[in-house]
C-alpha cells in the first residue's frame, strides 16, 4: 500500500503546483487588463458627435468642391452631380439654367436637369432628429422629352442668383444656430458679395429679425420666407444648402476666397456695430480694470453661488456683470455687452456661444460640469475658440461643487462610473449630468482660476 501510495504522493505537488500558475496567470491577466482599463486606454467611449466631428474631415472630397476658377463658378461645376455631401453633415445642389422655385409646395422646377431630387438644406444630415423638423425639397426636371412636369409661371425674376438654407431643425438654440446655419451659411455665401437671394426655408420672424443686421451684409436683398411665399421666384442659378466643415470653424482650404473665422468675427463686428477689437488687462478705455463678463442660467447648469462669484470677482479688482441671454434677447445690445467683455464665464451650455463677440485675445473659461465632459468641452467651444483668437481656460467642476452630490447617495453609479453612464449613450450623459446638474463653484478655486485668466490677457 506504502508503494501505491508514493507515486501519488509525488504528482500531488505537481498538481498544486500547475493550479498554482494557472491562478498566478489570470491574477496577472486581471491585473493588466485593469491597469490597461485605468491607464492606458481611453476612460471615456466616443460619442458619436465627437466621432462624427473627427471624421468628417476623412469624408470630404476635394474634386467635388473646386476652388479653381473665378469665384462664385465653382458652385456651378457641370461636371459634378447636381446634388452631393460635402461632408458627413452637409449636402450642396446647384444648377444653372431655367429654375423656377415654388416654395409654396416645396419643389423647385430645374430645366434642363436629368433627374429628380431631394434634399434638405440644414447642415446636420447625421442628426435624424434635427432633420425631422427640416423641410424637404424636391428638384423637378422639366423641358426634355420624357419630362412630364409643367412649371408654374414665374412671377418674380431675379438677376442674382439663389441660395435655398433652412433654420429648422435645432435652430434657436444659440449653438446650433451657429454652428448649423451661420457660419455654414457665411463660408458658402460670402464670395458673392451680396448678389445673392437667400431663400430660407422654416423662416421663424423672431429668429430672421435676430440675425437681419448679418443678412444684410451677407446679401442685397431681403430675405424670401420662402415656404410661405406664394410667388414663383424664377433664377438661372440657385446653391441649395450649406456646406458644414467643423463646429462653429472653417477650413480655408475648403471655403471660396479661402475665408476663415476671422473673417465672420470680422462680419460680425460690422454687423452689430462692435468697437473693440482687442481685449486688454486694464479693460476698455477709461477703466482700469478688465471687465467679467458671467452668462448665467436660469434652469439646469445654474451657478448656486452667482452673487458670491460676482463679489469674488470684484474684490480681485474685476468689474463683474452678469447677464442671461435667451431667444428674446436684443441681440445687438448684448453682442456690444460681450465685446465689452475682457473675461466670460459660463457653465457649459449655448450662452457660451457669445464669445464670436468677444473681442481678440479675450478669455473664455468653460465651467464643465462634473460627469466626464471634457470631450464635449473641446468640441463645442475649445476647439472654436482657438480659430476666434480666443484665450481659452477650463474649470473642471469636483464633485464637492456639483449639485449631483444632494440628488444622490455618496457611492451612488451616477458619481463613482460617469465612463460607464457614457457607453449609454448621449441622451443618458445629457440626463445626467446636464440637465439634472447646478454647480457652486469654490471661491477659492474661482478667484485663483481669474488671476490666471488676467495673466493671458494683453496689457495696453
Amino acid at each position: 500500500m506504502a508503494a501505491m501510495k508514493q507515486p501519488r504522493g509525488r504528482q500531488e505537488p505537481r498538481r498544486m503546483g500547475n493550479a498554482a500558475m494557472v491562478v498566478t496567470m489570470l491574477v496577472s491577466l486581471c491585473v493588466l487588463t485593469y491597469i490597461k482599463a485605468r491607464y492606458c486606454s481611453d476612460p471615456f467611449p466616443k460619442p458619436a458627435e465627437e466621432i462624427e466631428a473627427a471624421e468628417v474631415d476623412e469624408d470630404y472630397d476635394s474634386t467635388r468642391y473646386k476652388l479653381t476658377g473665378p469665384i462664385g463658378e465653382e458652385d456651378f461645376d457641370p461636371t459634378r452631380p447636381t446634388c452631393y455631401n460635402t461632408s458627413k453633415r452637409s449636402e450642396r445642389c446647384a444648377a444653372v439654367g431655367d429654375i423656377r422655385v415654388d416654395g409654396n409646395h416645396s419643389k423647385i422646377y430645374i430645366s434642363p436637369l436629368t433627374r429628380t431630387w431631394r434634399t434638405k438644406p440644414y447642415a446636420r444630415l447625421h442628426d435624424a432628429v434635427a432633420m425631422d423638423d427640416v423641410r424637404e425639397y424636391t428638384l423637378v426636371p422639366f423641358g426634355g422629352r420624357n419630362d412630364t412636369a409643367v412649371p408654374p409661371l414665374c412671377t418674380v425674376n431675379h438677376t442674382a442668383p439663389a441660395f435655398l438654407f433652412s433654420n429648422g431643425g435645432f435652430a434657436g438654440n444659440l449653438y446650433h444656430d451657429y454652428t448649423d446655419v451661420l457660419v455654414p451659411l457665411f463660408t458658402s455665401t460670402s464670395h458673392f458679395g451680396g448678389e445673392v437671394v437667400f431663400l430660407l426655408s422654416g423662416m421663424k420672424d423672431w429668429w430672421n429679425d435676430k440675425f437681419t443686421p448679418l443678412f444684410r451684409l451677407l446679401s442685397n436683398y431681403d430675405v424670401v420666407d420662402v415656404d410661405n411665399d406664394r410667388e414663383v421666384h424664377c433664377f438661372s442659378k440657385i446653391v441649395i444648402g450649406a456646406t458644414f466643415h467643423r463646429a462653429m470653424g472653417i477650413d480655408p482650404s475648403r471655403s471660396p476666397g479661402g475665408v476663415t473665422v476671422a473673417d465672420f468675427k470680422r462680419l460680425l463686428r460690422r454687423a452689430f456695430r462692435l468697437e473693440r477689437a482687442v481685449a486688454s488687462r486694464s479693460g476698455a478705455p477709461r477703466r482700469d480694470r478688465p471687465r467679467l463678463l458671467i452668462i448665467s442660467r436660469k434652469s439646469s447648469r445654474r451657478f448656486l453661488n452667482e452673487r458670491a462669484m460676482a463679489r469674488a470677482a470684484a474684490a480681485a479688482r474685476f468689474d463683474v456683470r452678469i447677464a442671461e441671454p435667451d431667444n428674446h434677447t436684443d441681440t445687438p445690445n448684448f453682442a456690444r455687452l460681450v465685446n465689452s467683455a475682457d473675461v466670460m464665464v459660463g457653465v457649459h451650455g449655448a450662452g457660451l456661444t457669445n464669445m464670436v463677440f468677444l473681442p481678440s485675445r479675450a478669455v473664455l473659461i468653460q465651467v464643465v460640469p462634473f460627469g466626464g465632459l471634457e470631450w464635449l468641452a473641446r468640441v463645442t467651444f475649445k476647439d472654436p475658440a482657438r480659430d476666434m483668437d480666443v484665450n481659452y481656460m477650463e474649470y473642471n467642476v469636483s464633485l464637492e461643487e456639483s449639485s449631483l452630490r444632494d440628488l444622490y447617495p455618496e457611492g451612488h453609479f451616477y458619481l463613482k462610473h460617469p465612463y460607464d453612464v457614457h457607453k449609454k449613450g448621449w441622451d443618458a450623459i445629457k440626463t445626467t449630468y446636464l440637465d439634472k446638474q447646478n454647480v457652486r463653484l469654490n471661491l477659492t478655486r474661482f478667484t485663483k482660476t481669474l488671476e490666471q485668466a488676467r495673466d493671458l490677457l494683453p496689457t495696453p
